[in-house]
């Protein structure tokens, strides 16, 4: 997971896609961090991309650097305590200009029954479930 995490850190932005009824959308993030063993993402309870998460938990990851890009299939999870809120936003210290963890709209969710691909050109894919 430390390998995943790494990748999205290193490509700064990474597009998440989640399904609104029958259309997929997508769009930036930037935010991953492992928290008690479990890769993490943040998002504001009051954006469509929450509400599409909730309505169907099943998204994909996919970041590109270097050459090589990453995919990541899984299941979102609400982590709805303070402590993983907070260690999200300790460590992206900028998100506090719009976030807090108790202000009723910021929350994170963990991936779950995900499968990460890592690809390139150049090299046979390398899978990694967590």
């Amino acid at each position: 997971m430390e390998k995943v995490l790494q990748f999205l850190k290193d490509a700064g932005v990474y597009y998440l896609a989640t399904v609104d009824g029958d259309q997929p959308r997508v769009r930036p993030f930037g935010t991953a961090l492992i928290f008690e063993g479990k890769l993490y993402i943040q998002t504001g309870k009051s954006k469509d991309v929450s509400k599409q998460i909730h309505a169907n938990p099943k998204v994909e990851l996919c970041a590109f650097n270097n050459g090589k890009w990453l995919r990541i299939s899984g299941e979102l999870a609400e982590d709805d305590r303070r402590e993983a809120r907070k260690a999200m936003l300790d460590s992206y210290p900028d998100l506090r200009n719009m976030y807090s963890e108790d202000d009723g709209n910021t929350e994170v969710f963990y991936l779950k029954n995900a499968k990460a691909t890592f690809s390139s050109f150049t090299a046979a894919p390398e899978v990694i479930e967590f």
